[in-house]
């Protein structure tokens, strides 16, 4: 293991966005193929599926944008 080295918080964040996501994003789609017998208020709307999508998406943009590894020089 390399010493010295640093991570950023912000891809373990971005990190746990995309798995949380993954994770209710992936119950949404099960909900949605299979409805549960007494559903939510407001269940037609499959927040989870939205709020889900819009985490794993978000979350994969940190992971990648945040992702440890060279940087390239500043051009100053």
């Amino acid at each position: 293991m390399k010493s010295g080295g640093s991570l950023s918080i912000w891809f373990f964040i971005g990190l746990s966005m995309f798995v949380n996501g993954g994770l209710i994003l992936g119950t949404g789609l099960f909900e949605f193929v299979h409805p549960p017998e007494h559903p939510v208020v407001l269940s037609q709307l499959h927040a989870n599926i939205w709020w889900g999508g819009f985490l794993f998406l978000f979350g994969a943009f940190y992971c990648f944008h945040f992702a440890p590894g060279p940087r390239p020089a500043n051009k100053n």
